[in-house]
């Protein structure tokens, strides 16, 4: 790679690869590419790197059958990596994908079969500081503890010997629009991007355009710099929760946990034990309100228990330990002294 194909923004990233050891020499990268500008700033970059890092690149593209276009979408990304010289994968939806959230599992399922299959150990994509502003915002009003609030990690386990990697989650998205100007690129724009309907389209195209207007020019780095404020946060309490965990949790022959030993433990890794601990057995993801009503149940008095969860389970108190077990008939519940929670 010559010197004088090198930007500020190659920099940044080969700084960022660095720094937080994302994507190691010679490593098989699968990258998903949209068509639109922040995936193909990335493809860019990356290719502009491959001769420093020796990575092994290929083009992943996933067809939600979400427009009339989306065909002609795969096949000019399956075009550019013809162009690029790289191997392309893509698969079709089956039937138009409903809704955000199953497009978004049915897009990670697809690159981690993908990966498994082609052998590739890591899964890239083109999120940004800007992306990681806008989900910030999504969860907070959906009323995301921590967790929710720092996602949009840099790296996760994505399956079993394959990494996701976000590697530009420090470069906004007028960046990578800059950079496609300056480099030619031509995006494929997104008409679902216009569509109101979706929460993050009116995130990002009314609610960050107005506190930037009227509370704070920079709210999408001050955002992204909190997401990674909490990112070390979280990281930190699974870590407490996790050895919490050990010392309260006996899980046979049935599974419970001592509530004694959580009694002096902070209130954060409480709700974080009580929230694995319904996780192993509710058919779904618990509320806030159900992992209260667990932390209630660490002071309260013996034979106390919860109002039923879903599953038709309760939470129950014997002694030091607090068990679910399946929601029992009217005439035994009524037949015996219980506090309901």
């Amino acid at each position: 790679m010559t010197a004088a194909r090198w930007t500020a923004l190659h920099v940044r990233l080969d700084q960022t690869l660095q720094k937080r050891s994302l994507l190691p020499h010679q490593a098989r990268v699968l990258v998903a590419v949209s068509g639109g500008q922040d995936s193909l700033c990335l493809m860019r970059l990356l290719l502009d790197l491959k001769p420093k890092w020796q990575w092994q690149l290929a083009v992943v593209h996933c067809n939600h059958r979400w427009r009339a276009d989306a065909a002609a979408n795969a096949e000019y990304v399956e075009q550019l990596a013809h162009a690029w010289q790289v191997p392309y994968f893509s698969e079709t939806a089956a039937e138009p994908v409903p809704c955000e959230a199953a497009a978004r599992a049915w897009r990670y399922q697809v690159m981690a079969s993908c990966a498994v299959a082609q052998g590739y150990s890591r899964v890239v994509t083109g999120h940004t500081a800007s992306d990681r502003a806008e989900t910030l915002l999504y969860n907070l009003l959906r009323g995301s503890g921590a967790d929710g609030l720092q996602a949009l990690s840099w790296q996760r386990p994505l399956t079993d010997g394959v990494q996701l990697v976000r590697p530009l989650l420090n470069v906004s998205r007028a960046e990578t629009a800059e950079f496609c100007r300056a480099a030619h690129l031509n995006i494929w724009h997104d008409s679902t991007n216009q569509d109101w309907s979706y929460a993050r389209n009116r995130i990002r195209q009314e609610l960050l355009p107005y506190l930037q207007a009227h509370f704070n020019p920079q709210v999408e780095k001050s955002l992204a710099q909190t997401a990674e404020l909490l990112q070390a946060d979280v990281a930190y309490l699974e870590a407490a929760a996790v050895e919490l965990w050990q010392q309260a949790v006996e899980e046979q022959p049935l599974l419970r946990l001592n509530r004694r030993v959580l009694q002096s433990a902070p209130l954060a890794l409480q709700r974080r034990v009580m929230r694995q601990f319904l996780q192993k057995t509710l058919p779904t993801a618990p509320t806030f309100e159900h992992i209260e009503k667990m932390v209630t149940l660490i002071t309260a008095p013996n034979r106390s228990q919860t109002d039923p969860f879903p599953g038709s389970v309760i939470a129950r108190v014997e002694g030091d330990w607090v068990h679910l077990c399946p929601l029992p008939n009217r005439d035994a519940s009524t037949s015996s002294t219980t506090f309901s929670i």
